[in-house]
């Protein structure tokens, strides 16, 4: 299949189409080309609200043909931090690209009423969104899946009411429960008017000529995935597995960090939501693993006579960390019941639980006071005080309540909340997006600083931390390992995987699905070198929007928490992040 991007302009409605032949023989796909677009365009704009800036989503080479393919990379510029905007979300949304033959859908402009597009195949169309307006990333699911009936497999992609209000840390819902959730899509999306994106195609898989080694291929691929024990666990328990093993080596972020073991976490454990509340388990499109976990949670509205609302939550560890151990909550329901008035509203829940743990600290060093939370007095372990300050936070646009420019700042993130009202020393941040749940010592928040993403999955540092367990090697080698993940990452991220799959896509797998699919030029040494090109090329664009080495620094707090690998000495972290940048320096010398 010949690689197309469609672009939409939603300033005027039109679409067209764009052969990206060249662009993906250099680059693969996935995050690579659309890196590369967007790098072309921050030399005109840089502010992520400008009319003109664009939103990216892209597949690449494997999505659609091969099972664990199921990414979709969308490249922005970040509103919450000001720097390169990056998510990934499974769903069904990169097969219904496939299938409408786009690999790249660009989105441009700003709508001058609220609405919708609709793709199928290569026909766009824009349609009025205004009784959308308001409504949650839940129920406008469900209202435009009445609209346009079984039209093939659509993929819908939506904002809630935070991604309106252009909250930077609002994310963007994909399908029944995936999410592009981080660095504030979602206020993209709201600030061009933008509700929702509907993709659907007609189109088959095309695989060349040689069909009988793609279905060789194919199917020892698929054996792989069904039979691996490795991958059994994330069906089973899913990443809620690595509440207890985390806990166990003091690796588990609890109460805004303060420490790394949590007294509840047998009551959140992955086992015991599994064992009360587990309820289903589906699947992205084109993966037979299934490891998205729905849990219920029941809502009583008439207790006298036994009447309950039963609503159906997804839950993982990145999850139960924000708002369970990070905010010494102990019971699933009391996560659930947070994590959905959080999915009704669209807000991505890591950032959210970080920025409430974040509040709850200020409250009781008295940064904020009763004054700027309108007489709720914050405290770790009260799911009540929690709902209701969500609440506040969902009511604060309307004002006409105490403590109402508070509760509108908290769903501007941690970072502008510590800016403005102090307390920046215990704000978890890194490159100003809030941490994910893992506190295992010095590479685990190095890699938080120093990846692309600053996110957990850019190079797993978090992984690294754990396998220094009785391991005697310098902590320079340790940081060439962070290195090399991180820069690895960049071309499975371009074919696009799930990196789940990541142990089972290794390189020799790698040449041969793309040989089987004719793509005959690539060796390992052109693979390699790609991965270096597109790895030197987005830290070159977070340079270009911003982004300094020296300007990263250890969240003050981190240096005296104990972790599971001890204190962190700050100046051997400093050093650290050096050598990570000489290495990248080194790589940036080789390509010219």
């Amino acid at each position: 299949m010949k690689p197309i991007l469609m672009t939409v302009d939603l300033t005027t409605g039109a679409a067209r189409t764009t052969p990206l032949d060249e662009l993906f023989d250099t680059y693969l796909g996935g995050t690579g080309a659309a890196t590369k677009l967007l790098m072309d365009e921050i030399a005109q704009n840089k502010d992520p609200y400008a009319e003109s800036s664009s939103i990216f989503f892209a597949i690449g080479p494997f999505n659609g043909v091969y099972p664990l393919c199921t990414k979709t990379v969308a490249l922005f510029i970040s509103p919450l931090t000001g720097n390169l905007g990056e998510s990934h979300a499974g769903g069904n949304l990169a097969m219904a690209l496939y299938q409408a033959g786009i690999h790249i859908l660009k989105i441009t402009g700003r709508s001058a009423f609220p609405c919708y597009i609709r793709i199928v195949n290569h026909e766009v169309s824009l349609h009025r969104a205004y009784s959308l307006k308001g409504m949650s990333a839940l129920a406008s699911e469900r209202v435009l899946k009445e609209r346009i009936g079984n039209a093939w497999k659509s993929s819908i992609i939506r904002v809630g009411p935070a991604g309106e209000r252009e909250s930077p840390i609002a994310c963007v819902t994909v399908d029944t429960s995936r999410h592009f959730g981080r660095l504030g899509l979602g206020a993209i999306f709201g600030n061009k008017n933008l509700k929702a994106v509907i993709v659907s195609g007609s189109g088959g898989i095309q695989i060349g000529n040689n069909k009988g080694r793609y279905l060789k291929f194919y199917k020892n691929l698929y054996d792989q995935f069904v039979h691996s024990t490795a991958l059994n666990k994330y069906h089973d328990l899913g990443t809620s597995m690595n509440i207890l093993p985390l806990n166990q080596i003091n690796g588990l972020p609890t109460r805004n960090f303060s420490q790394g073991f949590f007294e509840g976490a047998e009551s959140i454990s992955g086992e015991n939501f599994a064992d009360r509340l587990l309820i289903q388990k589906i699947a992205c499109a084109h993966c037979p693993v299934g490891c998205i976990h729905m849990a219920i949670l029941r809502e009583s509205f008439d207790e006298k006579n036994h009447q309950y609302k039963s609503n159906k939550i997804a839950y993982d560890f990145e999850l139960i960390y924000a708002v369970g151990s990070n905010l010494s909550l102990n019971r699933p329901e009391d996560v659930l019941r947070l994590l959905l008035i959080i999915e009704k509203q669209g807000w991505d829940a890591i950032s959210m639980g970080v920025t409430l743990a974040w509040a709850t600290e200020a409250f009781m060093k008295g940064v904020i006071t009763s004054r700027e939370t309108g007489g709720l007095i914050l405290k770790f372990g009260d799911a009540d005080i929690y709902e209701a300050v969500l609440n506040k936070v969902i009511g604060a646009e309307r004002g006409g309540n105490a403590g109402s420019e508070f509760y509108r700042d908290l769903e501007k993130g941690t970072a502008f909340l510590a800016e403005k009202y102090g307390g920046e020393s215990f704000a978890i941040t890194f490159g100003r997006n809030e941490a994910p749940g893992y506190i295992t010592g010095l590479h685990g928040f190095l890699g938080f600083s120093t990846g692309i993403r600053h996110s957990h999955l850019d190079s797993a540092g978090y992984s690294l931390d754990q396998k220094k367990r009785g391991v005697e090697k310098p902590a320079e080698a340790w940081t060439e390992d962070l290195f090399r993940e991180g820069r690895w990452r960049t071309l499975l991220n371009s074919l696009v995987i799930c990196l789940f799959a990541r142990n089972v896509f290794t390189m020799p797998t790698i040449l041969e699905g793309l040989a089987s699919l004719g793509m005959t030029q690539w060796d390992e040494g052109k693979l390699q070198e790609l991965a270096k090109k597109i790895h030197v090329m987005k830290y070159q664009l977070k340079k270009d929007l911003g982004f300094s080495f020296e300007r990263e620094r250890l969240p003050k707090k981190l240096a005296s928490v104990y972790t599971a690998t001890g204190i962190i000495d700050e100046s051997e972290y400093l050093r650290q992040m050096r050598v990570f940048e000489d290495l990248l320096a080194k790589d940036a010398a080789s390509l010219t």
